[in-house]
């Protein structure tokens, strides 16, 4: 299988961004990107370069809000979340590399309730695969894929970002 380039696929979401911030009335100055480490951090912060938003990029690192400690413990190398504005009613975009179960966004909604309560959610994600354990779907999305069994896509970055196929762990 033959994966996608990701410049024509931050094309698409960029472009699907704006209508979104067009259909909805958004305000540029308002709106603001949280990436998700690691891989949803590097997408955004492509996106925020090319959408030239005032508001700085937000990142968190879910870590602390997984449902699955039981299964995995806690992931090495967590770092803090950073968002730099009051996400009180602002609206944001949350920005993952590939959505697959839904259980990522979950604890990423999970966090950012945590910090107030914007007043919209969006979720972009780069790839957007089969599997959904959670009724969650990407607003904003680069390219929605199907994988033979047992592979996964897996972006490597920051520079370049490239995405491959990786044998899928349970």
């Amino acid at each position: 299988m033959t994966l996608p380039d990701i410049p024509p696929l931050l094309d698409r979401m960029q472009s699907e961004i704006e209508s979104c911030i067009d259909n909805f009335g958004l305000s540029r100055e308002r709106l603001a990107l949280v990436g998700i480490h690691t891989g949803g951090v590097w997408i955004a912060e492509k996106l925020h370069q090319r959408l030239a938003l005032t508001t700085p990029l937000g990142t968190l690192d879910i870590g602390f809000w997984r449902d699955d400690f039981n299964r995995q413990g806690l992931p090495e190398g967590i770092r803090a979340s950073h968002l730099p504005f009051d996400i009180e009613n602002r609206d944001l975009i949350l920005v993952d590399d590939v959505v697959m179960s839904g259980r990522t966004v979950r604890a990423a909604l999970n966090e950012l309730f945590d910090y107030g309560r914007p007043s919209r959610v969006l979720l972009a994600s780069l790839i957007s695969l089969p599997g959904r354990e959670l009724p969650i779907q990407a607003d904003i999305c680069g390219a929605a894929l199907e994988l033979p069994a047992g592979q996964r896509v897996k972006l490597s970055g920051p520079e370049p970002l490239t995405l491959s196929l990786d044998t899928a762990r349970r």
